[in-house]
């Protein structure tokens, strides 16, 4: 994905402006050495000062305002009168610590404490206190709920600790008081992008890009999710805009980097991200980026500390983790392979690929009979039955930590895992459902309820927990288990329903593209099967499985040319899954009935998708030197 957003970043000046900026600082100081006179008792030199500073905070410059205010200060303007706006422009600035100093030396007078509180939450949300946070913007509320960008605030505080649905309210709040609101429109854009899909969130960023032509942040936004829907020219348009509006964006590199890199320059690539300097150091996408592109240029040492690192910041990053186990197994390292990994791959729905690795290094390891379950699983390339995950600690060490933080899914999690290992079903499903009640507007709180439904035997009470989830945030994660649930309970047709709508929205899912390529195969829809999958194989994502599956398409559809180029390359990819095998041995022997092959390919299919008992095939599934990892 290039359209991660941080929600609770403070806009700053570019690196030129705070640059005119910092020297028209260094002349107003100059000025202060001069003696004043105080105008009466200096409340004549409040407004003016405000003035100034709104003004100068609009056009995203914190320093004038800074000195603006500063300056009334000296010459006699009470300090709290002009205390909120202050500590609003060192905040615009990133001057947290003299932020919050400000903010800490005295009181507002009642015609700014909406806008001191507003700004105390503003910077507890973005040092990550979010009780804090939502104290102070309370208080703000409750002083001035008219401020349409208090509430994009309380929408950003609401999306960062999980509250979804509150999130997304709050910015139909801050529209409703100020519709011309470019923070505002953005706010929308990413709730909708979260709520509904990358295409349905184009009209908002678009609606604030009419008021605002040259904002930094909606440009960024439009462009990361124009590149997330592959409109790859109209993103490059929207970054050469951003350049212009904003020389040397890191954004904007980043953007084009990843364009490049999808388009196989890699050198490219690395060069363009070289000019973001240490600007990206700690944003995701920049650190997997650059992660990719050293693996790419042999640089596996260099990759390794990259992905580490992003699995630091994000533990459950599918890609990170991918890619991490690659570059290790690629060095050879396997006791770390091992070590990080063996847990994931015992997941349900485990990537089939860290599986394999697992298995080989197991195997490399002389532990054959631990590698056995981890290779049968990556050769047949299916999800594991529906089963809690493991724990490591006791129930009652759980049930300790959850009494602390009962509302925390660190803790709820682990829990609700525990007691289903134990057995303890009934319990399992009470803490869930007391946990989704305590945060409805979460879709992870009505996830977690329903796979303790599902995992209880409860489809239908699943479903409906999946729905709720998909009505707030619809993920692949969510959209994957309500189109199982769904079909589970008979209802094929909304599921694939709900596929078609999800892919208008996101034309580049992949899962979802599989999942509705599969459905159009098992209902005999071959046209639109092969329409669905071949579209995966252009853009070559997917894998062998992939190539195997179209291939049995192909041949349906009357495409024997195409079955057979694909279910060669599927089976030299992947020659010990017994889906590429069975795969290629249907195509030779719709070509010859009597082939030798075939009925080679089918004996050794068969034979693969028994219990394994011999390992020398993990090499040929989980070579890192060719196999991609999906």
């Amino acid at each position: 994905m290039t359209c991660s957003s941080n929600t609770t970043s403070i806009a700053r000046p570019a690196p030129a402006r705070r640059l005119a900026a910092g020297l028209l600082a260094v002349i107003g100081l100059l000025a202060l050495a001069v003696p004043a006179v105080a105008s009466g008792d200096g409340r004549a030199l409040v407004e003016p000062a405000r003035a100034a500073a709104r003004s100068a905070v609009a056009r995203g410059d914190g320093v004038t305002a800074e000195v603006r205010l500063r300056e009334a200060i000296r010459q006699g303007a009470p300090a709290d009168a002009v205390r909120a706006q202050l500590a609003e422009a060192m905040l615009l600035q990133g001057d947290r610590r003299e932020a919050r100093k400000v903010l800490d030396s005295g009181a507002f007078t009642p015609d700014s404490a909406a806008l001191g509180w507003r700004t105390r939450g503003q910077l507890e949300l973005v040092e990550g206190n979010l009780n804090g946070a939502a104290a102070a913007f309370d208080q703000s509320v409750r002083l001035n709920p008219r401020d349409g960008m208090l509430w994009v605030l309380v929408a950003r505080m609401r999306f960062v600790s999980g509250q979804q649905a509150g999130a997304d309210w709050a910015a139909d709040q801050a529209l409703a008081v100020d519709p011309a609101n470019v923070r505002a429109l953005e706010m929308k854009g990413l709730m909708v992008r979260e709520r509904y899909g990358l295409a349905a969130s184009l009209p908002w960023f678009e609606a604030g890009l009419k008021r605002a032509s040259s904002d930094r942040s909606l440009l960024g936004e439009y462009a990361a999710t124009l590149g997330d829907l592959g409109r790859y020219r109209a993103m490059l348009t929207v970054c050469r805009k951003l350049e212009e509006v904003d020389p040397g964006n890191p954004r904007g590199y980043l953007l084009q980097a990843v364009l490049a890199a999808r388009a196989g320059k890699t050198a490219l690539a690395r060069a363009i991200m070289l000019k973001t300097g240490t600007k990206l150091r700690d944003v995701p996408a920049a650190i997997l980026l650059n992660g990719v592109l050293e693996y790419r240029a042999g640089n596996i040492n260099l990759a390794v500390e990259q992905f580490d690192r992003l699995l630091r910041f994000q533990p459950d990053n599918s890609q990170a983790q991918a890619m991490l186990a690659r570059a290790l197994a690629r060095q050879g390292n396997d006791e770390q392979v091992v070590e990080r990994f063996e847990d994931i791959a015992r997941r349900p729905g485990a990537s089939p690929y860290i599986t394999a690795l697992v298995a080989r290094s197991l195997e490399e390891s002389g532990e054959r009979d631990r590698a056995a379950p981890f290779l049968q699983r990556a050769v047949l390339g299916a999800d594991a039955p529906f089963v809690p995950l493991s724990v490591a600690s006791p129930v009652d060490v759980l049930a300790a930590q959850y009494n602390d933080n009962p509302r925390s899914a660190d803790t709820v999690v682990p829990y609700v895992r525990g007691l289903l290992a134990a057995g303890q079903g009934a319990g399992a499903l009470t803490v869930a459902a007391r946990f989704r009640t305590s945060n409805p507007g979460s879709a992870e709180t009505w996830l977690i309820e329903g796979d303790v439904r599902l995992m209880g035997g409860d489809a239908n009470g699943a479903l409906g927990d999946y729905a709720r989830a998909a009505s707030i945030r619809l993920t692949e994660p969510v959209l994957r288990r309500l189109v199982a649930t769904m079909r589970a309970t008979g209802q094929d047709e909304s599921a694939d329903r709900a596929l078609a709508a999800y892919i208008n929205q996101n034309p580049n899912s992949v899962q979802a593209a599989r999942m509705l390529g599969d459905a159009y195969a098992r209902t005999g829809d071959w046209a639109r099967a092969n329409e669905m999958l071949s579209a995966l194989r252009i853009r070559r994502q997917g894998g062998a499985t992939l190539l195997a599956d179209l291939a049995i398409v192909q041949l349906r559809s009357g495409d024997a040319a195409g079955a057979q180029r694909d279910a060669a390359a599927a089976y030299t990819a992947q020659p010990a899954s017994p889906r590429t095998s069975r795969a290629y041995a249907m195509i030779l022997r719709a070509q010859d009935g009597s082939s030798n092959l075939a009925g080679e390919l089918f004996a050794k299919s068969a034979m693969l998708a028994a219990p394994v008992q011999h390992l020398a095939t993990a090499r040929s599934i989980a070579d890192p030197s060719g196999a991609d990892a999906d």
